[in-house]
Protein backbone atom coordinates (compact mmCIF):
# COMPACT_ATOMS: atom_id res chain seq x y z
CA UNK A 1 0.00 0.00 0.00
CA UNK A 2 1.24 3.34 -0.98
CA UNK A 3 2.55 5.66 1.61
CA UNK A 4 -0.55 8.31 1.66
CA UNK A 5 -2.66 5.39 1.95
CA UNK A 6 -1.09 3.92 4.84
CA UNK A 7 -0.82 7.34 6.88
CA UNK A 8 -4.62 8.23 6.55
CA UNK A 9 -4.96 4.62 8.04
CA UNK A 10 -2.63 5.19 10.75
CA UNK A 11 -4.64 9.00 11.32
CA UNK A 12 -8.04 7.51 10.87
CA UNK A 13 -7.01 4.62 13.93
CA UNK A 14 -5.54 7.69 15.87
CA UNK A 15 -8.63 9.48 15.33
CA UNK A 16 -10.80 6.43 16.37
CA UNK A 17 -8.30 6.58 19.70
CA UNK A 18 -9.31 9.91 20.51
CA UNK A 19 -13.31 9.32 19.47
CA UNK A 20 -13.25 6.39 22.25
CA UNK A 21 -11.42 8.31 24.81
CA UNK A 22 -13.47 11.38 24.43
CA UNK A 23 -16.90 8.86 24.89
CA UNK A 24 -15.35 7.71 28.06
CA UNK A 25 -14.75 11.13 29.08
CA UNK A 26 -18.64 12.04 28.67
CA UNK A 27 -19.47 8.94 30.36
CA UNK A 28 -17.28 10.03 33.53
CA UNK A 29 -18.51 13.62 33.37
CA UNK A 30 -22.30 12.20 33.10
CA UNK A 31 -21.59 9.38 35.93
CA UNK A 32 -19.29 11.02 38.32
CA UNK A 33 -19.35 9.96 42.03
CA UNK A 34 -19.72 13.55 43.40
CA UNK A 35 -22.90 13.85 41.13
CA UNK A 36 -24.48 10.63 42.94
CA UNK A 37 -23.64 12.08 45.98
CA UNK A 38 -24.75 15.18 45.56
CA UNK A 39 -28.02 13.91 44.37
CA UNK A 40 -28.32 11.91 47.72
CA UNK A 41 -27.82 14.37 49.62
CA UNK A 42 -30.32 16.78 47.95
CA UNK A 43 -32.66 14.47 48.39
CA UNK A 44 -32.43 14.51 51.99
CA UNK A 45 -32.71 17.98 51.98
CA UNK A 46 -35.90 17.62 50.32
CA UNK A 47 -37.21 15.09 52.29
CA UNK A 48 -36.35 17.15 55.77
CA UNK A 49 -38.08 20.48 54.01
CA UNK A 50 -41.21 18.39 54.03
CA UNK A 51 -40.70 17.30 57.64
CA UNK A 52 -40.08 20.99 58.35
CA UNK A 53 -43.02 21.85 56.67
CA UNK A 54 -45.46 19.86 58.38
CA UNK A 55 -43.84 20.74 61.83
CA UNK A 56 -43.76 24.63 61.13
CA UNK A 57 -47.48 24.50 60.05
CA UNK A 58 -48.22 22.00 63.69
CA UNK A 59 -46.19 24.88 65.53
CA UNK A 60 -48.26 27.92 63.94
CA UNK A 61 -51.38 25.96 64.80
CA UNK A 62 -50.60 25.30 67.69
CA UNK A 63 -49.39 28.79 67.94
CA UNK A 64 -52.80 30.66 66.82
CA UNK A 65 -54.63 28.49 69.23
CA UNK A 66 -52.51 29.57 72.49
CA UNK A 67 -52.65 33.36 71.32
CA UNK A 68 -56.69 32.85 70.54
CA UNK A 69 -56.98 31.16 74.16
CA UNK A 70 -54.71 34.03 75.73
CA UNK A 71 -57.05 37.04 73.20
CA UNK A 72 -59.97 35.41 75.14
CA UNK A 73 -58.72 34.96 78.75
CA UNK A 74 -58.03 38.48 78.71
CA UNK A 75 -61.31 39.81 76.85
CA UNK A 76 -63.22 38.04 80.06
CA UNK A 77 -60.74 39.44 82.61
CA UNK A 78 -62.08 42.83 80.69
CA UNK A 79 -65.35 41.62 81.30
CA UNK A 80 -65.14 40.67 84.85
CA UNK A 81 -63.76 44.31 85.42
CA UNK A 82 -66.54 46.33 84.28
CA UNK A 83 -68.80 44.41 86.15
CA UNK A 84 -66.71 44.31 89.20
CA UNK A 85 -66.99 47.78 88.95
CA UNK A 86 -70.38 48.26 88.41
CA UNK A 87 -71.60 45.96 91.45
CA UNK A 88 -69.13 48.48 93.36
CA UNK A 89 -71.34 51.45 92.57
CA UNK A 90 -74.12 49.83 93.97
CA UNK A 91 -77.50 48.60 92.83
CA UNK A 92 -80.69 46.26 94.38
CA UNK A 93 -79.74 42.83 95.99
CA UNK A 94 -81.09 40.95 92.98
CA UNK A 95 -78.64 42.79 90.50
CA UNK A 96 -75.93 42.41 92.88
CA UNK A 97 -76.42 38.46 92.94
CA UNK A 98 -77.02 38.45 89.27
CA UNK A 99 -73.40 40.35 88.68
CA UNK A 100 -71.81 38.09 91.35
CA UNK A 101 -72.65 34.96 89.70
CA UNK A 102 -72.26 36.43 86.04
CA UNK A 103 -68.33 37.35 87.90
CA UNK A 104 -68.21 33.56 88.74
CA UNK A 105 -69.11 32.09 85.86
CA UNK A 106 -66.12 34.50 83.88
CA UNK A 107 -63.51 33.65 86.35
CA UNK A 108 -64.05 29.92 86.10
CA UNK A 109 -64.14 30.27 81.85
CA UNK A 110 -61.03 32.29 82.40
CA UNK A 111 -59.61 29.91 84.36
CA UNK A 112 -60.18 27.04 81.89
CA UNK A 113 -59.29 29.46 78.85
CA UNK A 114 -55.92 29.94 80.96
CA UNK A 115 -55.71 26.31 81.63
CA UNK A 116 -56.17 25.16 77.84
CA UNK A 117 -53.76 27.78 76.69
CA UNK A 118 -50.70 26.83 79.23
CA UNK A 119 -51.76 22.95 77.50
CA UNK A 120 -50.89 24.66 74.26
CA UNK A 121 -47.61 26.11 75.18
CA UNK A 122 -46.82 22.82 76.66
CA UNK A 123 -47.68 21.15 73.35
CA UNK A 124 -45.39 23.65 71.51
CA UNK A 125 -42.15 22.98 73.22
CA UNK A 126 -41.72 19.44 72.13
CA UNK A 127 -42.35 20.45 68.52
CA UNK A 128 -39.99 23.53 68.86
CA UNK A 129 -37.35 21.10 69.79
CA UNK A 130 -38.11 18.77 66.72
CA UNK A 131 -37.94 22.03 64.61
CA UNK A 132 -34.34 22.99 66.16
CA UNK A 133 -33.04 19.28 65.52
CA UNK A 134 -34.75 19.42 61.44
CA UNK A 135 -33.18 23.14 61.39
CA UNK A 136 -29.82 21.61 62.57
CA UNK A 137 -29.95 18.62 60.20
CA UNK A 138 -30.66 20.91 57.28
CA UNK A 139 -27.87 23.33 57.65
CA UNK A 140 -25.33 20.55 58.38
CA UNK A 141 -26.20 18.81 54.88
CA UNK A 142 -26.58 22.00 53.04
CA UNK A 143 -22.94 22.71 54.00
CA UNK A 144 -22.16 19.17 52.93
CA UNK A 145 -24.08 19.60 49.98
CA UNK A 146 -22.12 22.74 48.75
CA UNK A 147 -19.06 20.97 49.58
CA UNK A 148 -19.69 17.96 47.65
CA UNK A 149 -20.93 20.18 44.91
CA UNK A 150 -17.57 22.46 44.45
CA UNK A 151 -15.74 18.80 44.62
CA UNK A 152 -18.43 17.70 41.47
CA UNK A 153 -17.25 21.11 39.82
CA UNK A 154 -13.62 20.25 40.01
CA UNK A 155 -13.66 16.90 39.24
CA UNK A 156 -15.87 17.86 35.86
CA UNK A 157 -13.30 20.83 34.95
CA UNK A 158 -10.39 18.43 35.19
CA UNK A 159 -12.59 16.29 32.77
CA UNK A 160 -13.68 18.78 30.53
CA UNK A 161 -9.94 20.05 30.18
CA UNK A 162 -8.92 16.37 28.67
CA UNK A 163 -11.94 16.26 26.91
CA UNK A 164 -11.09 19.84 25.15
CA UNK A 165 -7.79 18.70 24.72
CA UNK A 166 -9.16 15.45 23.04
CA UNK A 167 -10.99 17.10 20.51
CA UNK A 168 -8.25 19.33 20.11
CA UNK A 169 -6.02 16.36 18.86
CA UNK A 170 -8.89 14.66 16.72
CA UNK A 171 -9.85 18.26 14.65
CA UNK A 172 -5.88 17.31 12.98
CA UNK A 173 -6.19 13.50 13.02
CA UNK A 174 -9.58 14.29 10.87
CA UNK A 175 -7.61 16.62 8.63
CA UNK A 176 -5.47 14.35 7.38
CA UNK A 177 -7.57 11.10 7.13
CA UNK A 178 -8.67 11.17 3.00
CA UNK A 179 -12.44 12.84 2.75
CA UNK A 180 -13.46 9.60 1.09
CA UNK A 181 -12.48 7.30 4.24
CA UNK A 182 -13.21 9.76 6.83
CA UNK A 183 -17.03 9.86 5.61
CA UNK A 184 -17.32 6.01 5.79
CA UNK A 185 -15.27 6.16 9.00
CA UNK A 186 -18.41 8.98 10.44
CA UNK A 187 -20.82 6.55 8.86
CA UNK A 188 -20.52 3.76 10.75
CA UNK A 189 -19.24 5.21 13.91
CA UNK A 190 -22.87 5.70 16.09
CA UNK A 191 -23.76 1.76 14.17
CA UNK A 192 -20.92 0.25 16.00
CA UNK A 193 -20.34 1.45 19.35
CA UNK A 194 -18.11 3.91 18.21
CA UNK A 195 -15.66 1.83 17.30
CA UNK A 196 -15.21 1.57 13.19
CA UNK A 197 -12.14 0.74 12.40
CA UNK A 198 -10.24 -2.80 13.33
CA UNK A 199 -6.62 -4.15 12.81
CA UNK A 200 -6.50 -6.93 10.65
CA UNK A 201 -4.08 -9.53 12.73
CA UNK A 202 -2.51 -12.57 11.17
CA UNK A 203 -5.73 -12.52 8.96
CA UNK A 204 -8.20 -11.95 11.72
CA UNK A 205 -10.09 -8.59 12.94
CA UNK A 206 -9.24 -7.81 16.18
CA UNK A 207 -12.94 -5.83 16.11
CA UNK A 208 -15.00 -8.75 16.59
CA UNK A 209 -11.95 -11.82 16.61
CA UNK A 210 -13.21 -13.55 13.57
CA UNK A 211 -10.73 -14.93 11.33
CA UNK A 212 -11.54 -13.95 7.61
CA UNK A 213 -12.22 -16.24 4.80
CA UNK A 214 -9.25 -17.12 2.12
CA UNK A 215 -11.34 -15.34 -0.89
CA UNK A 216 -11.29 -12.32 1.39
CA UNK A 217 -7.93 -12.45 2.20
CA UNK A 218 -6.71 -12.84 -1.24
CA UNK A 219 -8.80 -10.33 -2.44
CA UNK A 220 -7.25 -7.71 0.04
CA UNK A 221 -3.95 -8.65 -0.81
CA UNK A 222 -4.38 -7.88 -4.66
CA UNK A 223 -6.42 -5.09 -4.15
CA UNK A 224 -4.84 -1.65 -5.06
CA UNK A 225 -3.76 0.91 -2.73
CA UNK A 226 -6.03 3.08 -1.23
CA UNK A 227 -9.44 0.26 -1.45
CA UNK A 228 -11.31 0.68 1.68
CA UNK A 229 -12.18 -3.04 3.05
CA UNK A 230 -14.62 -4.39 5.07
CA UNK A 231 -14.86 -7.09 7.79
CA UNK A 232 -17.28 -8.93 6.24
CA UNK A 233 -18.70 -10.34 10.32
CA UNK A 234 -19.17 -6.91 11.86
CA UNK A 235 -18.89 -4.51 9.14
CA UNK A 236 -16.07 -2.66 10.62
CA UNK A 237 -12.90 -1.18 8.06
CA UNK A 238 -9.79 -3.38 8.07
CA UNK A 239 -6.71 -1.61 8.42
CA UNK A 240 -3.94 -4.61 7.59
CA UNK A 241 -0.88 -4.48 10.43
CA UNK A 242 1.25 -5.91 8.19
CA UNK A 243 1.55 -7.10 5.36
CA UNK A 244 -1.17 -9.99 4.46
CA UNK A 245 -0.28 -13.24 5.01
CA UNK A 246 -1.53 -16.05 2.72
CA UNK A 247 -3.33 -18.87 4.81
CA UNK A 248 -2.21 -22.29 4.76
CA UNK A 249 -4.69 -24.01 2.61
CA UNK A 250 -2.76 -21.40 -0.16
Amino acid sequence: MADTEADGLTALLALQDEDVRAAQLRHQMRHLPEAAELAELEGRIARLDVELAGASAQREELAGRRDGLEHEAEEVGRRIEVIEQRAASGGSFRDQEAMASEIDSLRRRRRQLEDDELEAMEAIEPVESDLARLESSRAELVREADGCRKRLSEAAGVLQHELDVVQQRRGGLADAVPSALRAEYERLAPRLGGVAVARLVHNMCDGCRLQLPATEIDRIRHAPPGTIFHCDQCGRILVPSAPVAPREED
